[in-house]
């Protein structure tokens, strides 16, 4: 099959400011072709760097990552609004970008004006613009402000009218920088109409975008850029999921990272209660944790099925609490309790061993409290952990509040606070089409 567009070794380099350089002219550079030669690494900002792909006729390509992978600098480049520094990118055909929409807008003329002008600037003659004209502001659903100067349009008035116009260009190769966010729900579920519209002509169609459902349903195949270099390249599904797998174990890290914060806070503040005859201030360490510690919580632990420290779960995957607990002497009154709390301070779900009639009977020493979800039905999201050691009444020996962070995630965008086991029924004059994919 043809190629429709082709990447060979792109990269794209930024200067940082350098207060030595400042004054050097682009002239000089060129004719010393020293412009970036002479720069330093630390003075050069690697955009891209060697991304190479070819995405076919009619094909439908992704381009996923996180912000400042550079996506949107790649499709600028094969847009033409950008030069790389070295490389090339070779495309067959028209291209229509909606990448910066209504970019060339004049805010003081009409819509209709507009639509002419950026008509022109897209390759297509006074007659194409005309044959187009109704079928563009139709879409645009700006029949009543046509007239009106852009500067009287809101944001979603603006942009309506340059995906219209850009997507009315009729192009072999149609690049998409996350236009779904333009417009209503409404106007949003119209644009996708028209992009597999697109695709039923064979249309080439290059997508940056940050839902990855969308990514996995429309594209043939995806590529993943990390810090400006190819990550992944392929299947949609087999690159999204290497790329959610990136992110959940940079979330781990960090929420690990925190972890440890957490647990140095307490042994400094052990410390300097130790060594103060008076008592400081109060930090906020000790807001967030009171008691008499005669039954002290030394550690709080995150496991999961397999026994291993984790802080980020898939939604009705199984966790464990496990507390290792010090009591200084035998004690008979005691109860142990857990609390759930979403990042909205929601308590999502909260027991005790004397709520699920645990009688106590005698306590010494060091020993292990574990607390085991079988099922973590929560939606995906944020949420911390209260655990407490405190007698029948009430009063605390160790209280630890919401000290602990863990993060849920699921393919499931639903809301709420939990998700319950559950199943759809429908008598049989009701019928739906094959099951839709699920998104990210």
């Amino acid at each position: 099959m043809a190629s429709a567009v082709v990447v060979e070794n792109l990269t794209k380099l930024y200067r940082k400011y350098s207060q030595k350089r400042r004054f050097q002219t682009m002239k000089s550079a060129l004719i010393k072709g020293d412009l970036f030669r002479q720069l330093r690494p630390e003075e050069v900002f690697l955009a891209l760097e060697k991304v190479s792909f070819t995405v076919k006729k009619g094909e439908t390509f992704g381009i996923i990552g996180s912000n400042g992978a550079g996506k949107s600098t790649l499709l600028k480049i094969i847009a033409g609004t950008l030069r790389s520094t070295y490389g090339k990118v070779m495309v067959n055909g028209r291209i229509s970008a909606l990448i910066e929409l209504g970019a060339g807008f004049h805010p003081e003329i009409s819509g209709r004006e507009n639509i002419y002008i950026n008509g022109i600037m897209l390759g297509l003659s006074k007659r194409e613009i005309q044959r187009r004209y109704d079928d563009i502001v139709q879409f645009a659903e700006l029949e009543e402000f046509i007239e009106s100067p852009i500067k009287t349009y809101s944001t979603g008035m603006y942009l309506r009218l340059g995906f219209a116009i850009a997507i009315n260009v009729d192009p072999d190769v149609l690049l998409i920088d996350e236009i779904i966010a333009v417009g209503d729900e409404s106007f949003a579920r119209k644009c996708l109409d028209k992009i597999k519209e697109f695709q039923w002509k064979k249309k080439t169609i290059v997508i940056v975008s940050h839902s990855l459902g969308m990514i996995n349903t429309l594209c043939n195949r995806a590529v993943w850029l990390k810090q400006g270099k190819v990550e992944q390249l392929g299947d949609p599904r087999r690159v999204v999921d290497a790329y959610l797998s990136d992110v959940a174990e940079k979330e781990e890290r960090e929420l690990s990272r925190l972890h440890s914060q957490t647990l140095e806070k307490f042994a400094l503040a052990e410390e300097a209660k130790l060594e103060e005859e008076a008592p400081p201030p109060a930090t906020e360490y000790e807001k967030k944790r009171w008691g008499s510690r005669d039954i002290e919580i030394k550690e709080v632990k995150l496991l999961d099925k397999k026994g291993q420290e984790r802080h980020i779960f898939t939604s009705g995957e199984p966790m464990e609490v496990r507390m290792t607990i010090y009591a200084r002497n035998k004690i008979k009154d005691f109860v142990f309790g857990i609390g759930i709390f979403n990042s909205a301070g929601i308590a999502c779900y909260g027991t005790n061993t004397h709520l699920e009639k645990l009688v106590p009977r005698e306590i010494s020493g060091e020993a292990v409290v574990s607390f085991k979800i079988e099922r973590l039905d929560l939606i995906q999201g944020t949420y911390f952990l209260d655990v407490a050691a405190h007698q029948i009444d009430g009063t605390p020996y160790d209280y630890h509040r919401q000290l602990y962070t863990f993060r849920v995630q699921s393919l499931i965008p639903d809301v709420g606070v939990f998700r319950p086991q559950h199943k759809w029924s429908f008598s049989p004059n009701i019928s739906f089409k094959k099951k839709m994919e699920k998104k990210v």
